[in-house]
């Protein structure tokens, strides 16, 4: 197997993966908004968030939209992920969206923090930059309410941020996020089994290859490819260079951390090829070198199959 670098010519350069530094896990910061906040809700009695991100099922497949692409399945979004994550951990939680936020909000609070998303993240001020609806999507666990605003663990990097109360609400609203229902939060976590994380892993396989199986995955890089090869427009850019690209290479790479725990060696191999793949398109597309970073997408479309392939075997 092998991993493409690029001079500045575009010429490719092959760099065998036994040359690379072998493979350890990713420890750092990162767009783990979601698998961030279950792990505060979890109160330390659940497993790490590369587990966590793992049986949300996020790292088996790609998929694209319209000017955007995401290294996650088809289908798939966080909501999803985050309803299955607690299933495969052994743990329930009341969902509730709709009317009536901050008096649900704030009976809710009295049992202790709550997790909420999707919101919108551009209403977050308290973050640089953030001046209005950007369509990012982000959770959040709410520590405290009082009649000045509300105060939140934001796992993007802000311990006890504070927000004012009608920035909150428009981002908790999520107009602009295109799955979930508004105002939707998780309370009351339960712990009703327990389950070991290799355990955990081993049985959100079967999902994985069923959202593995057909073309949709690699068709999906081979469009890609394809946006990039015509020159990557503007918003395309930010998107995956701000987000999609780092919070995919981190979650294949989390992904084969776990597969090889539970004996999946040729599948982890698989996913470390992708994972090096996904995270060495960050300094092509900064760079604006989108030749070659349209033939790295290329080089990832056939991975998927023989993921699926190994995780048959």
């Amino acid at each position: 197997m092998g991993v493409a670098f690029f001079g500045d010519s575009c010429q490719r350069e092959a760099m065998n993966v036994g040359q690379l530094t072998s493979q350890i896990p990713y420890i750092g910061s990162g767009p783990y908004c979601y698998a961030n906040g279950l792990a505060m809700m979890m109160g330390g009695r659940g497993p790490g968030t590369a587990v966590i991100e793992t049986v949300t099922g996020s790292p088996f497949g790609m998929q694209v939209g319209e000017g955007v692409a995401f290294f996650d399945p088809r289908g798939w979004n966080p909501e999803i992920g985050v309803g299955e994550a607690l299933a495969a951990l052994g743990w329930r939680a009341t969902v509730t969206s709709g009317d009536g936020p901050v008096a649900r909000l704030g009976e809710a609070l009295r049992g202790g923090p709550v997790f909420i998303g999707p919101v919108e993240m551009g209403y977050l001020r308290y973050q640089p930059e953030m001046r209005g609806p950007v369509g990012a999507d982000h959770f959040l666990v709410v520590v405290g309410m009082d009649e000045g605003g509300v105060t939140v663990h934001d796992p993007q990097g802000y311990p006890y941020a504070r927000i004012e109360i009608a920035d909150f609400l428009a981002a908790w609203r999520g107009d602009s996020v295109d799955y979930g229902q508004p105002f939707t939060m998780y309370t009351e976590f339960e712990r009703t089994r327990v389950v070991g994380e290799e355990e955990a892993v081993a049985a959100c396989l079967p999902r994985a290859r069923e959202r593995l199986a057909g073309n949709a995955s690699g068709d999906a890089a081979r469009r890609l490819a394809a946006m990039l090869a015509d020159g990557c427009a503007p918003g395309l850019r930010t998107h995956l260079t701000a987000f999609a690209v780092r919070v995919g290479a981190r979650r294949v790479s989390d992904a084969a951390d776990c597969l090889r725990r539970i004996g999946y060696g040729e599948a982890a191999a698989v996913m470390v090829e992708q994972a090096r793949l996904i995270g060495s398109l960050q300094h092509l597309l900064v760079s604006e070198r989108d030749r070659a970073a349209a033939e790295v997408v290329g080089e990832l479309a056939p991975t998927y199959g023989r993921l699926r392939a190994a995780l048959s075997r």
